[in-house]
């Protein structure tokens, strides 16, 4: 199963949601990868943290690396696992960012080398039981080529006015990247982040969404100061704070999602 967590307004929740339902998976004992294709690189700095930049070439590591290669010689290319790091955590992997990516991709799109992302996941797949691709807040190059590789998308969405403003478009643009590139590209639903439950305004709009036909999953998860220590101290929630109640929502969510995969499998 690959599946992408994309969402055009920034802010959303993409990072979180990414790292600990990858998180999760690895800890019930799927192998997992994590793929950072944000440039701010907020997944990597989750999981990893600091990056020693003499250590690791920003051009050769990770994702930089893997798209990089496509532009040169094919004599020289590298399988893709070898863009893949090991994590603190076991079955945890991580395809991590880089700053260049910002600077790579205008001559990637005019190369037109939007399905290498899709090939390069052919070759993995078959070593990862679940891959998690953290995607930039924007429709672009990455983001359109993470829709064309995944099997799968889910849409954080933070219950806010703007939020849903910006669904529309978001679900017009994957409506036409479906019909133009993947149409096997299943939304598997939006997800409800930062949600108050004490608030009336986060229950209203669930309630519109739900009533305009958007699939939204049963499970929210609320606003806690202890996602800001998760990240801090670089560990998911169900290694730092198991048994917290955003925690316990996380693992209700992963279940939500595997058994909707199974279903549709």
């Amino acid at each position: 199963m690959k599946r992408v967590v994309f969402n055009q307004k920034g802010g959303v929740g993409k990072t979180s949601i990414t790292c600990n339902l990858a998180a999760i998976g690895a800890s019930l004992g799927y192998r997992t990868l994590v793929i950072d294709l944000d440039v701010q690189g907020n997944t990597t700095h989750y999981l990893v943290g600091e990056i020693d930049a003499e250590q690791f070439p920003a051009e050769a590591q990770g994702v930089a690396g893997l798209f990089k290669q496509t532009v040169g010689s094919r004599k020289m290319r590298q399988n893709p696992d070898s863009f893949v790091w090991e994590t603190p955590y076991e079955n945890l992997f991580l395809m991590p960012s880089s700053p260049v990516l910002t600077s790579m991709e205008k001559e990637l799109e005019s190369r037109y080398k939007i399905y290498k992302l899709r090939d390069a996941l052919v070759k993995l797949e078959s070593e990862y039981d679940r891959i998690y691709i953290d995607t930039p807040p924007n429709f672009n190059f990455y983001s359109k080529s993470a829709l064309i590789a995944a099997d799968a998308v889910v849409v954080p969405f933070d219950c806010d006015t703007f939020a849903r403003q910006s669904l529309y478009a978001l679900m017009d643009n994957i409506a036409e990247l479906q019909e133009d590139h993947n149409p096997e590209l299943d939304l598997e639903g939006i997800i409800i982040n930062q949600f108050n439950a004490q608030a009336r305004l986060p229950s209203e709009l669930v309630e519109e969404l739900e009533e305009e036909g958007y699939p939204v999953f049963s499970t929210y998860l609320n606003t806690s100061v202890k996602m800001k220590e998760s990240h801090r101290e670089h560990r998911p929630l169900i290694d730092l704070a198991p048994s917290h109640k955003l925690t316990q929502q996380y693992l209700a969510l992963h279940a939500e999602l595997e058994e909707q995969a199974r279903e549709a499998a």
